[in-house]
């Protein structure tokens, strides 16, 4: 069974959010028993009203790169967090780059946990992505491929359309951890930006468990 929230962040969120809901049904309550009641049905109402219908009415937009470049320029952006440096990731992007001048863009998505969103304390693991970015990068230069990157969004969809409207990539390479180890699978990133981009998209399963024993 898929978790619903997307990430632990969306989960935290939820948390509070279900505390305020309960908090003002009880203020209501205290008020007189009736106000508590008219507070219930209102705020259940407006969850349904945002959470389903409108949810469903709002069909997701498709969003095509928008930035031209040479026609023997291949654009490959790379989406990857813990994985970025994985071999296969690696042996995946000099595949695509075969018979082009290709230009890669990685990006990691780094994602705080709940007490360090709650600080606003994101340096630890953006500084932990940042160092994952380089070290992917240098090995690709070593490989003779053109390549940047830096720390996207702490979503991944939205890192994707960040870096379409600005780098224009001809496709996306998106990386994971294997079913069962992968939050980004548990919340279905890869049929999303499916869904929602007009581009096409790579999924590259990385296993850094069995590349550690390979090394070892």
């Amino acid at each position: 069974m898929r978790n619903p929230l997307r990430s632990e962040a969306e989960a935290f969120r939820f948390l509070l959010f279900t505390i305020g809901y309960f908090a003002l049904i009880v203020i209501g309550a205290m008020i007189d028993k009736w106000v508590g009641v008219a507070v219930f049905v209102v705020l259940t109402l407006a969850i349904l009203y945002f959470g389903f219908v409108r949810g469903r009415d709002e069909a997701p937009r498709r969003v095509a790169p928008t930035l031209p470049h040479p026609e023997d320029e291949r654009r490959i952006l790379v989406i990857a967090n813990e994985t970025v440096a994985g071999d296969t990731l690696h042996e995946m992007i000099r595949r695509k780059s075969e018979g082009y001048r290709a230009n890669v863009l990685v990006v990691a998505p780094a994602q705080p946990s709940p007490l360090q969103h709650l600080a606003s304390d994101e340096d630890p693991s953006r500084g932990a992505a940042r160092e994952r970015v380089d070290a992917s990068l240098a090995r690709l230069r070593d490989a003779g491929i053109s390549a940047q990157g830096h720390v996207g969004d702490a979503d991944p969809v939205q890192a994707i359309e960040d870096a379409l409207r600005t780098f224009g990539p001809d496709e996306v390479i998106i990386s994971t951890h294997p079913e069962g180890r992968s939050h980004w699978l548990e919340r279905d990133i890869v049929e999303h930006a499916r869904e929602r981009f007009a581009v096409p998209i790579t999924h590259v399963v990385v296993d850094l468990e069995a590349q550690r024993t390979e090394v070892r």
